[in-house]
Order: C-alpha cells, then structure tokens, then sequence
C-alpha cells in the first residue's frame, strides 16, 4: 500500500506554555480543570505569570497537530502525514515548524504576520487545564487551503483528521475538505474536542457532522453535546449511539463514534450497536500529565485505521498511545513506539 501523505490534518498548531501551577493561580484566572477555552482579556497576563512564577516547558501543541505527530510516530513511515494552519513569522513559529519536521510530518503552514498562538497548559495533580490564545492560528483562511501546492495535500490523502476547534477558524475550509472526501468516498473524522464547541459553536458543527465518518470525543464533551441537543440522558453508550445515528451526507460507510473516558472504559457506537475497550490502567504516581492524552488516542487509533486494521485493533492502539504521553509532559514521546 501507498502510505505518503495519506492523513492530512488541519488546524490550529499551537505552542503550550506547560507548568504545574497551584489552586490560587486557578482561582486567580477563573480556570477549571478538564476544561479547555479561548482566552479572554482577563486571561492575557497569565502567561507571562506563568513563565516568571513556575518551571514553565515549551512543548510543540494544538490538538489536531498532536494527533498528526502521534499517528506519524507510531506509522514510522516518513512523509505518511501532513498538516496545515497558521504560524506567526517568529521564533515561536520556526521551533513548531522543526518540531514537526523532525517528527517527520509535511506541514504546510500559512505563516500571517501576528504572533505563533500559544496554549497555556495548566497542570494540577496531573489533570489539565487549557486556555489558547489563538493569535496567528486565528488567521487561517481557505485561500491558502485552496492553492495548488496545498490542495494537492488534499487530493493525496485517502483520511482527514480534524478537531473540533478548527470551526472557530475556518469552516469554509472544513466543508471544503468534508464536500472532497465525501465525493471521493473517502475517511472524514472529526472531534467534537471541548464543551464550548458544542455550546457556542454548535451550528457549525452541525453543518459538517453529517460528513463525518468517526467522531471522537470524551465524556464531557459528550454530555454537553447531548444536553446542548435537548437528549436529556447522560449516558455516553446512549449519546456516542445516538451521534453515530445522526444523517449522514454520504450512504458509502456508517458512522463509528468513539468517546473516551479517562480510565474508564473507551465507548465504541457503530452500526446500531455499542461496545466497551477497557483502557491500560496506570498507577498515579506514573501519572505526568494527561496533557495531549485524547490527542494521541486519536493518533494511535488513526494510524491503525488507515493500514484498514479493525476498530478494537485502532482502539488498542490509542489505548497505547495515550498511555505513552501521560507518563510525559505535554504530547511528547519516546524515539519509536513499542506497539
């Protein structure tokens, strides 16, 4: 099988600001954990609090780019995947792009001229909390999904990977990539990827959710969207079905849903049926952070998907990898995976 370029992730590629910060600092800034949001004026300051008060890492982030790396990794064939969104021109912007380069991804980043966008990364107990500052990613726009050299990005993917907070960037250009791989009966998967995404941006994700072929997300995200749908239940096997069920835009393949509970088991909707993947249990003191963990879930899962493995084989592989990347900070891994 041809594996280059066949998965093409798009959005919004992000520097985290990672510390593990105390309970004031939360107060301090209105932050919940297991929480992630856009920052708001009052939030600005944090960042530079962060870096002068903690031991602050500096770790190459944004959730799809996450995935992207992850599933590159655990593929270990160079060039399989590639990546677009938007970059400042500064020194913040050039660290992402080697990042990436060197995890052997293809990016093709639009480069604006505000700064690289940020992701404080808030770690208590080893739980996260996550605040973007999107800045320059804020500034995605399809012309540049539409040039030649970029478009061509899309034509050779056979999978697209996008999370959900890209439809606070640029939907045209998520219907654009969901319209081709619908004509082409080809793999379109998205991640519903915060409770705000469900809540404020839900008539975007509305519009593409029919071209979805999976849907990943967690538990929170999952009751949200069920509450913000009027579902009233908050049982995930129900909601994670009741997702797969939705309309679809294309009748080639049936929805598969896949939602992610922390140590709980994985829940997987497909075809009218539900089932359970318990997940590698892991004993607290290994426990780094759970930063970048449902990203490299999804990385792992996706790089089995596309060698056309089955679904408990891509569930056992995200299982895998989320487990690698909580015992480390932020979504960074070992040189090659051992799965």
């Amino acid at each position: 099988m041809e594996y280059e370029g066949i998965l093409l992730g798009m959005g919004n590629p992000l520097l985290d600001i990672s510390a593990v910060i105390d309970q004031d600092f939360l107060n301090k800034y209105d932050i919940k954990m297991n929480n992630a949001i856009l920052a708001e004026d009052k939030h600005l300051p944090m960042y530079e609090e962060m870096t002068s008060k903690y031991n602050v890492d500096f770790i190459a982030g944004g959730a799809t780019q996450n995935s992207i790396r992850v599933a590159q990794w655990m593929l270990q064939i160079p060039g399989a995947t590639s990546y677009m969104g938007s970059i400042g021109k500064d020194k913040f912007g050039e660290e992402m792009k080697k990042n990436a380069q060197d995890a052997g991804v293809n990016v093709h980043y639009y480069e604006d001229e505000s700064p690289t966008g940020t992701c404080a990364v808030c770690v208590l107990d080893g739980e996260r909390s996550l605040v973007a500052n999107l800045s320059a990613a804020n500034c995605y726009k399809v012309d540049h999904l539409k040039r030649s050299e970029n478009w061509a990005l899309v034509e050779k993917a056979k999978y697209y990977y996008i999370a959900g907070f890209f439809l606070t960037v640029s939907p045209e250009s998520i219907q654009l990539v969901a319209e081709h791989a619908a004509a082409k009966n080809k793999v379109f998967s998205m991640n519903l990827s915060a409770p705000f995404i469900c809540e404020f941006f839900k008539d975007q994700q509305e519009k593409v959710l029919p071209y979805m072929d999976f849907v990943f997300g967690n538990e929170t995200e999952a009751r949200t969207f069920s509450r913000v749908h009027g579902w009233e239940t908050d049982n995930v096997e129900e909601i994670a079905l009741k997702i797969s069920q939705w309309p679809k835009a294309s009748g080639t393949r049936k929805r598969i849903t896949v939602i992610t509970q922390g140590a709980d088991p994985v829940v997987v909707a497909e075809d009218g049926k539900v089932k359970q993947f318990p997940v590698i249990l892991l004993p607290k003191e290994k426990l780094v952070d759970t930063n970048g963990a449902g990203d490299a879930f999804v990385g792992g899962f996706l790089a089995q998907l596309v060698q056309e493995k089955p679904i408990a084989d891509c569930v056992k592989a995200g299982c895998y990898a989320s487990n690698v990347i909580i015992q480390r900070p932020g979504c960074t891994y070992p040189e090659k995976p051992d799965f």
